[in-house]
C-alpha cells in the first residue's frame, strides 16, 4: 500500500487509501446482487476524494468565522457556496480541462475534477450573514458569528413582613 511507504499506517490513511483505490466499476451502486456486500457508491467515492484534494484553512477571528479554501483556475460562477441541512457549510467547484482539437498533451499534472469541503457550522454561526470572495484562485468565506447572549439578570424579589 503507497501509505506505508511513507510510514503512514494509522487507520485513517489506510480508510483513505482504500476510497482512492476503488475503481469505478467496482463501485457499489445499483448493479451489486442481493447478497454481495454493497460498496461505497460512485458519487460517495468521487466527493471523498474532491474532499481529500481540496486545501483549505479555517480561522476563528473575534467576530466571524473564516474557511481559505484552494480553488485554482476557477471563476466565480464556476464556484457554489452553500448551506445545507441548516448548519453544513458545502463549498464545491469543478475545473475541466481545455480541450483543443490541434494539442496533444505531453504530460498532464494539473488537478481536474470536482473541488469540495464541507463543514458543519456552529451554534453561533448567523446563518444569514455569509460572505463569499474569490481573489487569484483563492476563494475567503465569512460567516460571522451571532453576538453574545445578553447575561440574565438575577430577579429581586421583594420580601414582605407578616
Amino acid at each position: 500500500m503507497a501509505g506505508m511507504v511513507f510510514g503512514l499506517e494509522n487507520p485513517m490513511m489506510t480508510a483513505l487509501q482504500h476510497l482512492l483505490d476503488i475503481p469505478d466499476g467496482e463501485a457499489g451502486g445499483a448493479g451489486a446482487a442481493g447478497g454481495e456486500k454493497q460498496g461505497p457508491t460512485r458519487a460517495y467515492v468521487r466527493d471523498a476524494r474532491a474532499m481529500a484534494a481540496t486545501p483549505a484553512d479555517v480561522k476563528e477571528l473575534p467576530g466571524a468565522y473564516a474557511f481559505v479554501v484552494d480553488m485554482p483556475g476557477l471563476g466565480s460562477g464556476d464556484i457554489k457556496v452553500q448551506v445545507e441541512d441548516e448548519r453544513v457549510l458545502v463549498i464545491s467547484g469543478e475545473r475541466r480541462r481545455e480541450e483543443k482539437e490541434d494539442a496533444k498533451y505531453l504530460r498532464m499534472e494539473r488537478r481536474m475534477g470536482k473541488l469540495m469541503r464541507k463543514y458543519v457550522l456552529p451554534e453561533n454561526a448567523d446563518m444569514e450573514k455569509i460572505s463569499a470572495v474569490c481573489r487569484d484562485g483563492v476563494l475567503t468565506v465569512t460567516v460571522e458569528k451571532l453576538p453574545p447572549p445578553e447575561p440574565k439578570k438575577p430577579k429581586t424579589i421583594q420580601v414582605q413582613v407578616a
